[in-house]
């Protein structure tokens, strides 16, 4: 049983991780440029974030070292996003 539920998990983050291009192509058609909008990113890192936990339980240090690094990546971005917005409504 917990092995059905860790799959899920897994299966959770990908669909959340692939949801987020979905999102972006969208935004982008809707405003005829290239956008990445701030949902892009909440969606990498929290499918990072869950593909993550995913990977520690299946104990795979590639996974693990792949989605460690793009979570940084993804808060990071989501940093700049936050400072922007505070400079700006200043």
């Amino acid at each position: 049983m917990s092995e059905i539920i860790w799959i899920a998990i897994g299966l959770l983050g990908q669909a959340m991780f692939t949801s987020r291009f979905l999102v972006q192509w969208l935004v982008s058609e809707r405003r005829k440029e290239s956008v990445v909008p701030t949902a892009f990113w909440w969606l990498s890192i929290l499918g990072g974030l869950t593909l993550l936990s995913y990977a520690i339980w299946r104990m795979d240090p590639v996974f693990i070292l792949g989605q460690s690094f793009g979570v940084v990546v993804y808060a990071r971005n989501l940093t700049l996003i936050a400072r922007k917005r505070r400079e700006v409504a200043q």
